[in-house]
């Protein structure tokens, strides 16, 4: 590890401690006693208001309503914050309008030498949904859609929600926990309890009209929400083992309820689990023709006969 990235990180180390001495320090970064004590008097000399306490328990502290210098980045961490900060535009993310004070004054914050850099990445680099003709850091578009920050604000504040959407064209109020928001196939979807069906449900934000904190008076308890919901996934009957084709097939197009959970850090392997309901015969053959797509690259742990049958009918169309 660098100097100056030691030093960094020492400074975040202290940041977050009441009290530290130097053979804590010697310990977690694993230096001598004279390089610890260098380190040490160096982050001082920045500014860092640290008193020096004597005797056998004595170390240092960090003096109370002090203004603490400014972090410094390495130059590798820069250009981590800046490729990160590229791939994520045209991502309909929430606070985009933040984003060119953001790069602003990421920019300045950095010497002359650092911008070269990052302005060399931004012309080389090309990400998913960046224009080639015209890469440039400060350019918004795909705004995510208007109730999306709204959204994020109250769930900050309560996960019980009172959501507005429209459904072929007529418009319906679900009272929600909130489970998760996640971003996928370019929406952002809602993740929650149906607190009146007692059923998990999937909405897309973009159906959003209004969303507000739901009466307290009428809530259901988080406990008995995580038991109803461990009922429901004990009768999940469609149980499969997903190998990376099948996986990219999943991303192509998968329906809204259906998610995977990946079993290996490199999301190579993944298991798919949910409940088809049977006596639907859209949803039936939605399912039955959608396994079809996923492709070869699957192992079948649990599926309904109905399911079963209907695959094997479509297959038979193929075979002479």
């Amino acid at each position: 590890m660098k100097k100056v990235e030691r030093i960094n990180i020492i400074m975040r180390y202290i940041n977050n401690r009441a009290h530290f001495t130097i053979s804590e320090i010697m310990r977690e970064f694993n230096i001598s006693r004279s390089t610890a004590m260098r380190d040490i008097r160096e982050i001082e000399a920045m500014g860092m208001p640290l008193v020096s306490e004597v005797g056998r328990d004595g170390g240092y502290f960090v003096m109370n309503n002090s203004v603490l210098p400014t972090i410094r980045f390495t130059d590798n961490e820069i250009k981590a914050l800046f490729i990160a900060f590229m791939a994520t535009k045209n991502k309909q993310l929430p606070y985009l309008k933040s984003r060119q004070s953001l790069a602003e004054k990421l920019l300045g914050l950095i010497s002359e030498n650092q911008q070269d850099d990052l302005v060399l990445l931004n012309q080389t680099l090309i990400f998913e949904g960046t224009n080639p003709n015209n890469p440039d850091l400060l350019d918004l578009s795909d705004l995510p859609h208007p109730m999306l920050e709204k959204l994020i604000q109250i769930l900050l504040l309560d996960s019980y929600l009172l959501i507005t959407i429209i459904e072929e064209k007529v418009i319906k109020s679900y009272p929600i926990y909130l489970l998760h928001l996640y971003h996928e196939k370019g929406l952002w979807l809602i993740d929650g309890f149906d607190l009146k069906n007692e059923k998990r449900q999937v909405f897309p934000v973009d159906n959003l009209t209004n969303v507000k904190p739901y009466p307290v008076k009428k809530r259901l308890s988080k406990k008995k929400i995580l038991e109803k919901l461990n009922k429901q996934e004990e009768v999940m009957n469609l149980i499969l083992e997903l190998g990376p084709m099948a996986i990219a097939q999943f991303k192509k197009y998968h329906p809204l309820k259906v998610s995977i959970s990946y079993t290996n850090p490199y999301q190579t392997t993944a298991i798919l689990k949910t409940f088809i309901n049977v006596h639907n015969p859209e949803e039936l053959t939605e399912i039955t023709n959608w396994v079809l797509f996923l492709g070869k690259d699957i192992k079948v742990r649990e599926v309904p006969e109905e399911v079963l049958e209907g695959l094997q009918e479509r297959l038979g169309l193929f075979c002479p």
